[in-house]
């Protein structure tokens, strides 16, 4: 099985994001006004992308969104391999500070990254989240 991680186009995101994180919306809902902005990467298995994470950098922070894991393929590792490969290379790039808007029930995932929970809760599409942030500095 071959797996690698490489940088892609935002439109190579979407139909990861829609399938793994809101298949009863339409697609456009997963697409980000800012999208290109950011840098996107996918992971793929056996040439299949099977994760995607898209970041964006402002004022040495970087905020990562839109993570996400086809299901079939949760659990074997492949967002555990992007997520820490975004870590890597935003410590690389010396950025202060890393972050996202974590689903609560996905916390415990984050904190095995060394990201905490800050104060700052708030639901969309009656799912409810938390800011979670990890300090490089």
């Amino acid at each position: 099985m071959t797996v690698r991680i490489k940088a892609i186009k935002p439109e190579e995101t979407h139909v990861v994001r829609h399938i793994a994180m809101w298949p009863n919306k339409p697609l456009k809902y997963v697409q980000l006004q800012n999208d290109n902005d950011g840098e996107h990467y996918g992971l793929y298995c056996n040439q299949k992308i099977v994760s995607v994470v898209s970041i964006f950098n402002i004022k040495n922070k970087t905020q990562f969104r839109k993570f996400a894991t086809l299901d079939d393929y949760q659990g074997y590792g492949y967002g555990t391999a992007l997520l820490q490969f975004i870590i890597d290379i935003t410590k690389e790039k010396g950025i202060d500070k890393i972050w996202c808007n974590a689903r609560v029930d996905k916390i415990n995932f984050y904190e095995k990254f060394g990201l905490r929970v800050t104060n700052d809760y708030f639901t969309k599409d009656e799912i409810e989240y938390v800011i979670m942030e990890r300090n490089y500095s």
